[in-house]
């Protein structure tokens, strides 16, 4: 029977998170995944008598592998994302953009752009590169609502440059790789990247792909609602960077 109470449990619980995480933010793959999980552990939990029954015990198995797999999986990205290594000599922090709604930012861009705000009381002659364009129910790009806000809190206007461009991770750094290459000279500036835990791993290895050799990082908190939904997502994404680039 614990199997069945715990299988309601977790159920709940990944779908109570999903629940959440949509009321603040937008729709993602990372929910859809947290939904999905859900339910299949809220039925096995709910026909717990009937299923436990009839599945096979390799089927059984699997199943159970492939939760501990997905979740200590997920586990491993926010602990390799909580190792910082910005040394405040930087020339350059790119912020890396996440969902808006309409013109209001999410709670984790929210957290980037704090961490951003409090890099640059230790660095102030460092450029805030905020990269992000416009995607689905966002009423202006990404980076114009992160620019917003950061001057909103007392970043100068001439420290911030704005990349609107972008729509994937990759195109972040590839389209603010260009705009410092213009302003300070190819290879001739030092830049780190600020993003949340669950992301720092896989935004280095994009970093790296497209000619940021040795990149430093600064994680950003990240909401306790939202982690199970971006860490699922976070670990497809980087199944899929592993298998095709």
């Amino acid at each position: 029977m614990t199997a069945k109470y715990c299988s309601i449990a977790f159920g709940t619980i990944f779908i109570a998170l999903a629940i959440l995480y949509n009321l603040k933010s937008n729709f993602t793959v990372g929910t859809v995944f947290s939904y999905i999980l859900g339910f299949v552990l809220l039925l096995y939990g709910i026909f717990y008598k009937k299923l436990s029954k009839k599945l096979p015990n390799w089927l059984k198995y699997i199943v159970v592998f492939g939760y501990v797999f997905v979740l200590t999986f997920t586990a491993s990205l926010y602990i390799c994302g909580n190792s910082d290594n910005v040394d405040y000599k930087e020339d350059a922090i790119i912020v890396l953009g996440a969902g808006i709604k309409g013109e209001r930012i999410g709670t984790n861009l929210q957290k980037r752009l704090d961490t951003a705000i409090e890099y640059h009381k230790e660095n102030q002659e460092a450029v805030i590169v905020v990269s992000g364009g416009q995607g689905p129910y966002e009423d202006i790009s990404e980076a114009l609502a992160m620019e917003r806000y950061l001057i909103a809190n007392g970043i100068p206007q001439d420290k911030i440059i704005k990349e609107d461009r972008s729509t994937s991770t990759k195109e972040n750094f590839e389209f603010s790789k260009k705009l410092l290459d213009l302003r300070f000279g190819e290879g001739k500036y030092k830049a780190a990247y600020i993003t949340n835990g669950y992301h720092i791993y896989r935004a280095g290895l994009v970093a790296e792909d497209v000619g940021f050799n040795g990149m430093n990082h600064i994680h950003a908190e990240t909401p306790w609602y939202t982690a199970i939904p971006n860490g699922l997502r976070e670990v497809l994404a980087v199944m899929k960077t592993w298998l095709i680039g």
